[in-house]
C-alpha cells in the first residue's frame, strides 16, 4: 500500500493505519521471538535473578499499600510467565522435565515470599516471616532468609490476609 493510497482512505482509517505502521517495528520482533526453536532451561543464576525481581516487586507493591497476598500473586505470576515464555517451563535445578504453568506459579510465589522476607521483611506479615524462617531452618541445607540465594523449593508460606 502506497502513501497515496493511505491518504485517500476515509478519515477514520488513517490514524489506525498510521498507528499500525508505527507499532510494526515494535510488534514484529515480539512475534518472531514468541516461538523460540528450543528454549534453554533457566539456570541457577537466572532463577536467582527472577527471585530477586519478584521480591523487589513485592516490596514495591507493599510500600505502595498493596495487600500482601495480591502483591505476591502478581509477582509470582509474572515470574512464572517469564520462565514459561523464555525457558519453556524448564529449570536446571528441578530437572529436564518442563514444569506446568501451575507448578511454575506455586514455585514462583514461594520464591517471591522467600525473597521478600530477605529483601524487605518489614513489608511481610510477621506470621509469614516466622513460617518462612522455620521452613528454611528445617531444610537439609538450612538456608536462612539472610542468604543471598533463597531456596525456591521451600514450602509455601500463606498469609492470614491480615498483612495489609
Amino acid at each position: 500500500m502506497s502513501l497515496a493510497s493511505v491518504t485517500s482512505l476515509p478519515h477514520p482509517f488513517r490514524p489506525l493505519l498510521y498507528s499500525l505502521a508505527l507499532l510494526l517495528p515494535v510488534v514484529m520482533p515480539l512475534l518472531v521471538l514468541a516461538a523460540p526453536a528450543q528454549a534453554a532451561p533457566a539456570s541457577e543464576a537466572e532463577m536467582n535473578l527472577y527471585t530477586r525481581i519478584a521480591a523487589v516487586n513485592v516490596c514495591l507493591a507493599r510500600a505502595a499499600g498493596v495487600e500482601f497476598d495480591k502483591a505476591v500473586g502478581i509477582a509470582g505470576e509474572t515470574i512464572a510467565q517469564v520462565i514459561q515464555g523464555q525457558h519453556g517451563g524448564a529449570i536446571v535445578q528441578v530437572g529436564p522435565k518442563p514444569l506446568s504453568l501451575e507448578e511454575l506459579r506455586r514455585g514462583s510465589i514461594n520464591s517471591a515470599v522467600i525473597g521478600a522476607v530477605e529483601v524487605c521483611p518489614n513489608q511481610v506479615p510477621a506470621d509469614v516471616v516466622k513460617r518462612v524462617q522455620e521452613a528454611l531452618k528445617s531444610q537439609p541445607d538450612a538456608k536462612t532468609p539472610d542468604a543471598k540465594t533463597p531456596d525456591a523449593k521451600a514450602p509455601a508460606a500463606k498469609s492470614t490476609g491480615k498483612g495489609k
